[in-house]
């Protein structure tokens, strides 16, 4: 397959025009061969993913955190390392921020949902332009202590959680990655508790005052659904064939 028709096509489906405040250069952001067979998918572009996909021979790295995020850069250190290793081997990369986050069906605050068993979503939490976050009611009610649990089973990892708010969780806000920042936005939303994947000092005491509770899954593991959801799409839809790269931070 034609690399431009691959970035087209993952361009539109992601609607990467209507994110033009996200901080992340989303869509192309390397260019490599013209012609494209084999996709590596990867939460981050680092070292390590550029390294393996390289070594697999893969004409495309596919991530959700790429290498260039919005104030111009000099091409030296360890960006030089990475951009020379994906140029040296003709490998291309394309990065999908917000748009990852957000997409309806696809994207990782939607499969989070979907893994909860949240059939009927709303939009919550605005966030560089666009809100961002996920909101709607758990098949039945659980305590956080229950809730937990069950977001560990989904994703495999640690999860840690601040009671603030009711006994029992109804009403869920899901927003992968660092998204404490909108505990606020949870509770005016009428959230119990929210999920997300990091905290921070700030949002202890805005979450304790809202009286929302906070989940915090990790970073990363909260944001391996939608690359890998991509590149199913991408395999079934042209035939491409891919593999995940799996490089958990453990935040």
């Amino acid at each position: 397959m034609r690399l431009r028709s691959l970035v087209r096509f993952l361009d539109e489906t992601l609607d990467i025009r209507s994110f033009r405040q996200d901080k992340s250069l989303n869509g192309l952001q390397v260019e490599g061969r013209a012609e494209v067979r084999t996709v590596a998918l990867a939460v981050d572009a680092c070292g390590e993913s550029i390294s393996r996909a390289v070594r697999r021979r893969a004409d495309l790295l596919l991530v959700h955190h790429g290498l260039f995020w919005g104030e111009t850069a000099p091409v030296t250190g360890i960006l030089a390392r990475r951009l020379g290793r994906l140029l040296g081997a003709g490998c291309s990369l394309y990065a999908a921020h917000l748009p990852l986050d957000c997409h309806p069906s696809l994207g990782n605050n939607a499969r989070l949902a979907a893994s909860l068993g949240i059939a009927r979503t709303e939009r919550f939490g605005e966030y560089a332009g666009v809100e961002i976050g996920l909101c709607g009611e758990l098949p039945r009610p659980a305590g956080l202590k229950s809730l937990a649990a069950g977001v560990r089973r989904r994703l495999g990892g640690p999860v840690r959680s601040l009671p603030f708010g009711p006994r029992l969780v109804r009403r869920l806000g899901i927003v992968s990655g660092a998204g404490a920042s909108l505990a606020q936005a949870a509770a005016e939303a009428g959230c119990d508790a929210l999920l997300t994947g990091e905290t921070s000092h700030s949002s202890y005491h805005t979450a304790r005052e809202c009286g929302v509770s906070l989940v915090f899954a990790g970073h990363y593991a909260t944001e391996t659904a939608g690359v890998l959801a991509l590149g199913e799409l991408i395999a079934g839809r042209f035939g491409l064939r891919t593999f995940f790269i799996d490089l958990p931070t453990g935040y």
